[in-house]
């Protein structure tokens, strides 16, 4: 996905809805949604960039737990969090909150799969491990995670991992056995032979404790058979839901008679944390859990600074459009991606020979090293320094590193330089690893309580947000509405009783 160009996109469909949809149709209002839409600051936020630098990696590579090697070299905040986590080191309560794309999954994965594998060599049977979604999309695309782990890694031959989810209740012998790409979901299955590891939802954790049938399941656990009991997505239980899944966590301990520090908490979130203050954090997870949560419980994310991402690179490379910017940078002359990419490339780097295939992982990989290179892109990451950054500020500095013929483009410019940087590979996997994690937000003002000034000049006629007229307004401002049917547009008042005036108090009206 390349999000400059997508964010464009949606900005431009976002104006053509408003136009097509609100547009007024008499001939006095005709052109006032057209007015409100020239200026997007009225109705949408942004858009905003990110450019999220590598993060650090860690000390032990692939070793960090005795018996396997895991899939990739953790990284720092992943050893932080398999130090906590692990029944073999600190088993300690932990929050991983870090962002997306950080491996928030293989932080809690690795010490749970690790603790009930050598739970299940020493004959203890009965649900050591238990994982509560929010979602059942999130459950079962998880579970496939966790398959491909159990298939994958010889220590974890054997483990049994069940998904218990409104739906997945599958007949005609599918879902009875462990798969390299699905978890049992026979709830027969599961009744009968308890998992090892439960995948589920905080709905069916009360079935599971309530219906005769289902209680089945616990009948193999001994007080000190469930360790585990993770949270993902932890920020979505809140208010109700939140009471809800606490009141469910203390029955479940009491149902089992788990001895008080038994139980080793996770909960992981891409939204909480962010603040210096962890306190409000943990004592959200204390209530949830009902296990307390130590100042250095909350694992955080570490990133490479931009020194430590460009290394020792050079500064070779300082080209960008030129004269003929407004056609080389129009993104309706390429028929494809892959055109785009080969057409920007030549933009940015007319030094270097055309790519024979900018699909290659190859060349990905030495575009990113080309990229590393380049004025543009290192002033770029010195100025985001890892941050949301507004996109106009960030055109703005881009602008000055253009020659004068090219600057009345540097929006469209950076649109085509952020293509290369989201396209661009470094070193990684089968299949390498973006570059730098591009991310392009925008947001949508709610168009509620519009209104417009009353003007005798149609062209005088603006329309805004009620929020956005002030205590004391150049004008009268009244809420704009428009009939469903033949899309007249008009003002809106009442009149005041015993009063031959209309009101134009909106909290009124």
């Amino acid at each position: 996905m390349l999000p400059s160009l997508l964010a464009r996109d949606i900005q431009q469909g976002l104006r053509q809805f408003l136009l097509t949809g609100f547009e007024a149709s008499d001939e006095f209002m005709s052109g006032v949604m057209q007015r409100f839409v020239q200026d997007p600051s009225g109705w949408l936020k942004g858009p905003y960039v990110q450019l999220g630098l590598p993060f650090t990696q860690g000390r032990l590579g692939k070793a960090f737990f005795d018996g396997f090697e895991t899939e990739n070299p953790g990284y720092s905040h992943q050893e932080a969090a398999w130090q906590r986590l692990s029944s073999r080191h600190m088993a300690a309560s932990t929050l991983v909150a870090t962002g997306t794309g950080s491996g928030k999954t293989e932080c809690f994965v690795y010490p749970v799969l690790d603790h009930c594998a050598r739970e299940r060599r020493a004959g203890r049977k009965g649900v050591k491990a238990l994982v509560i979604y929010p979602m059942n999309a999130l459950a079962t695309d998880q579970a496939r995670r966790f398959a491909e782990l159990v298939s994958g890694i010889a220590a974890f031959n054997g483990l049994r991992v069940g998904l218990y989810v409104g739906g997945n209740a599958v007949g005609n012998g599918r879902g009875l056995r462990m798969e390299p790409t699905s978890v049992i979901t026979d709830r027969d299955t599961l009744r009968k032979n308890p998992p090892d590891i439960l995948l589920t939802n905080y709905k069916m954790l009360d079935y599971l404790m309530l219906r005769p049938k289902d209680r089945q399941l616990w009948d193999e656990n001994q007080p000190d058979t469930l360790r585990y009991v993770v949270v993902d997505e932890l920020h979505t239980f809140d208010g109700a839901q939140g009471t809800d899944l606490a009141l469910l966590l203390r029955r479940l301990r009491a149902r089992l008679k788990v001895p008080a520090g038994h139980l080793i908490c996770a909960g992981t979130s891409a939204t909480l944390g962010g603040s210096a203050d962890t306190a409000p954090l943990r004592d959200y997870a204390r209530q949830i859990f009902g296990e307390p949560f130590e100042p250095d419980s909350v694992i955080t994310e570490n990133r490479q600074t931009v020194g430590e991402f460009l290394e020792d690179a050079t500064i070779d490379y300082f080209s960008g459009p030129g004269t003929n910017a407004q056609e080389v940078l129009n993104p309706a002359r390429f028929r494809s991606i892959e055109e785009a990419v080969r057409g920007w490339f030549a933009v940015f780097f007319p030094e270097l020979p055309a790519p024979a295939d900018v699909q290659a992982l190859d060349w990905r990989l030495e575009l990113g090293r080309s990229l590393k290179q380049h004025v543009l892109f290192a002033n770029l990451l010195k100025l985001a320094k890892g941050q949301v950054v507004d996109y106009a500020e960030v055109t703005a500095q881009l602008q000055r590193g253009l020659n004068e013929a090219a600057r009345p483009w540097a929006a469209e410019a950076l649109d085509a330089l952020l293509v290369l940087v989201a396209w661009a590979r470094a070193p990684g996997g089968p299949q390498g690893r973006p570059l730098v994690n591009v991310r392009v937000q925008m947001w949508l003002r709610e168009l509620r309580r519009m209104v417009a000034n009353l003007a005798t000049d149609p062209q005088q006629v603006r329309l805004r947000s009620s929020a956005d007229v002030p205590a004391n307004p150049d004008g009268i401002y009244l809420p704009l509405i428009q009939c469903i049917g033949c899309r007249t547009t008009g003002w809106l008042s009442r009149k005041v009783e015993s009063s031959s005036k209309l009101s134009t108090q909106l909290d009124e009206i």
